[in-house]
């Protein structure tokens, strides 16, 4: 017995015709991305074959030369344009080397910067005689300038005009005999009486130095020289220390 079986019509895109193979798409012309509609700039151009070939182009022209020069000119010099005067530190530094003969009309106009160069270079040296303190000399020295600030204007009164921005550039600057002393004491043995005797001369030498400022700079301050002496010998005392120890 035959069993019959549902068989779905074929349908060929021929129209028909299983004989017919598949179609042959004509190809196509390649893609030609527009040209430039400026024809004196040949290399905007796309159609490499059709452009001119060209070695050189034209220069820009950014304008003239004597306007930029002259606009250079008037421009300030950076270390001016920061607030350093490196004529005026050196004028400072000149003067605290020499403790008997200060310049007190140097130090009225107050600045950081040789200040921040002299402790720099303490931590410097003290960093080459295998002791890491430029926090601590950063730290002491704003706590000393808060020290002699207050001690200072309490003894003054109402008349004292010392402020702590001044007093923090006068304590930096007469920083420069201990800066030395650290320096010598990398070429001294360390426990001896050498550098105990010179650890009192360049503290006296800041002592004095930085008493002289203070009495001649602010008001009221000739009255307690031997007070503002012995706060100024503790605080570079303290600083030597660190030298020696």
């Amino acid at each position: 017995m035959a069993r019959e079986f549902n068989v779905p019509p074929v349908i060929f895109p021929s129209g028909g015709n299983p004989n017919t193979g598949p179609q042959r798409r004509l190809p196509t012309a390649p893609f030609q991305p527009p040209r430039s509609s400026n024809p004196s700039i040949p290399f905007m151009s796309f159609d490499i074959g059709s452009s001119p070939a060209s070695t050189s182009f034209a220069t820009p022209q950014f304008g003239s030369v004597g306007s930029g020069s002259a606009n250079f000119d008037d421009e300030p010099p950076l270390l001016e344009e920061l607030g350093i005067n490196t004529k005026q530190i050196w004028n400072k530094t000149a003067s605290i080397l020499n403790p008997f003969r200060v310049k007190a009309d140097l130090h009225e106009d107050a600045d950081l910067s040789g200040p921040f160069l002299f402790l720099m270079a303490f931590g410097l040296f003290q960093l080459l005689a295998g002791k890491l303190h430029f926090g601590i000399i950063l730290g002491w020295v704003t706590v000393a300038s808060l020290f002699l600030y207050v001690v200072f204007n309490m003894l003054a009164g109402r008349n004292g005009n010392l402020d702590l921005y001044r007093c923090l550039s006068l304590i930096g600057y007469c920083m420069l005999p201990i800066v030395i002393l650290s320096a010598v004491a990398l070429f001294v043995p360390q426990g001896g009486v050498v550098i105990f005797a010179m650890m009192g001369i360049f503290v006296i030498w800041s002592t004095r130095v930085c008493t002289r400022l203070l009495v001649e700079l602010a008001s009221c301050g000739d009255e307690h020289r031997g007070l503002i002496a012995y706060a100024c010998f503790l605080i570079y005392m303290l600083f030597s220390l660190l030298v020696v120890f």
